[in-house]
């Protein structure tokens, strides 16, 4: 095993899956698949007591895996299940109070930024990374060239760690790293079949261990 500190990590976004057990087996079985360094969990469509249910069960299950486990919007939620941290995809005012209200507890960051003006505001809040794109913004199969671009500008000149929101092909996780972006997320490119999503996990590793670039000390 490579030492993964020293490439671009996988960030897995949890499935809409409506049944808590069964999302629950599927995002373990991924787990199982490899490194990953940590895991969103979108509310979706669901109510914030389901919600809960739902983050209940996977918080254990990403930390048991060594993951970071990472709450998305719900600050009541991420601290009732214990979760390390909290994934905000509003403005970098609305980040900035998250910030300020949540660390250094909690993990947080995100923050909306579509372009280079709004990625500077972000950083100007100090979260603890960047999130390029959307968590449910992988609709095609590569990673959004909008997305890429920014990633390598904010890889080049600042220090803040950045993930960046890949396709629906596991390939473009390699693109992310190339970037220079220190985490790429997938969602549908790991769980659009479920049962496949161990081996999709050790095979994007695979990519990553053979072919991303290493960062300098």
């Amino acid at each position: 095993m490579s030492k993964t500190s020293e490439r671009c990590r996988l960030v897995l976004i949890a499935p809409d899956i409506a049944d808590p057990a069964e999302r629950a087996k599927v995002l373990a079985d991924a787990l199982k698949g490899g490194d990953v360094a940590s895991v969103i969990v979108p509310q979706y469509g669901l109510d914030d007591g389901e919600f809960q249910k739902h983050a209940e069960l996977l918080v254990p299950i990403i930390q048991e895996a060594g993951a970071a486990a990472l709450i998305d919007g719900d600050s009541r939620v991420a601290g009732r299940v214990k979760a390390d941290g909290l994934h905000i995809s509003g403005n970098a005012e609305v980040l900035g109070e998250a910030i300020e209200k949540h660390t250094p507890k909690l993990i947080v960051g995100g923050g909306n930024a579509a372009d280079r003006h709004h990625a500077l505001e972000v950083g100007e809040v100090r979260p603890d990374y960047v999130f390029f794109g959307k968590t449910d913004g992988d609709i095609k199969p590569d990673a959004h060239p909008k997305n890429l671009a920014l990633a390598e500008w904010w890889a080049s000149m600042i220090e803040i760690p950045c993930i960046v929101m890949g396709g629906t092909d596991p390939q473009s996780a390699l693109a992310a790293a190339e970037t220079g972006a220190e985490f790429v997320a997938l969602r549908l490119a790991v769980f659009g079949e479920p049962e496949q999503a161990p081996s999709v996990v050790a095979a994007v590793n695979a990519l990553l261990d053979e072919k991303a670039p290493r960062f300098e000390d």
